[in-house]
Order: C-alpha cells, then structure tokens, then sequence
C-alpha cells in the first residue's frame, strides 16, 4: 500500500536512507520535510511495516525526485514501479520530473528508462567521485 509519510514512519525513512547515504538523517531531516508544501514523501507499506520510500519536490511545473529507496528484503517486487505510478496519478497535470542518479547504477537507470526517463547531462564528479546523469521526462 503506498500513502504519504506520516510523522510516526520518521524511523523507518531514515533507516531506509542511510542506504543511500550514511548521513541520510544530516542531509535530510524528515520532520521538516512533512511540514514543508512543496516536498513529499510516499511510502510503500507491507506488512505494517515502510519498506520503501519516495522523496519529492514539487516546485511549480518541476517534480524533482530527491531519493527513492527500496529494502533490499524487499527488491524485485516492482514497489519502486508502485511508488513511481503513484507519483505519476497524483501529479498527472503537465509536469515535467527529473532526477539524478549514479552512471554505474543500471539497474535504476533502467527502471528510470521504463518510466520514460530519458539522459539529458553527464554531471561530472556529482556524487564525490562519480559522475551522474540528470534524468528527466514530461508528463
């Protein structure tokens, strides 16, 4: 089930996020996050428990996808499709997205391509030593 984070999943995102980056709760502080109009955080919810996220901001025409995190227990179970459907329903007005990702990490890139993403720039060195690429689609 996906819903939006509620105060009482704070635990379960930052324990998520520090698989994406081990200071997750530093560059991310998730309380301020909900309160905040312009950012959204959907979670994937199986068995009363978050075993995924998708972090959002929404400025005017642009949703820019800040982090999305699966537990590895639960990977290959299509909750990152859920997660980016969902996204898709509840901004289906003329929407531009765009995200950044790793040039080494395929398997999200490939994921990315299945929603219509496409590359636009290399990022040199955005991800300290590594490049990214800014990734975007038009609703």
């Amino acid at each position: 089930m996906v819903r939006e984070a509620v105060i009482s999943d704070i635990k379960e995102i930052n324990r998520l996020g520090k698989l994406l980056n081990d200071n997750f709760e530093k560059l991310f502080v998730i309380e301020d996050i909900l309160k905040e109009d312009f950012s959204k955080i959907f979670v994937y919810e199986k068995d009363h428990k978050v075993v995924g996220f998708l972090h959002i901001t929404v400025l005017y025409e642009v949703i820019d996808i800040v982090n999305i995190c699966v537990d590895p227990d639960y990977r290959r179970q299509k909750i990152a499709s859920v997660l980016f459907d969902y996204m898709f329903s509840e901004f289906n007005e003329n929407k531009c997205f765009s995200l950044e990702v790793k040039t080494t990490n395929k398997a999200a890139i490939n994921l990315y391509k299945k929603f219509g993403f496409e590359i636009i720039h290399v990022r040199n060195n955005y991800y300290k030593d590594q490049d990214a690429y800014l990734m975007g689609r038009k609703n």
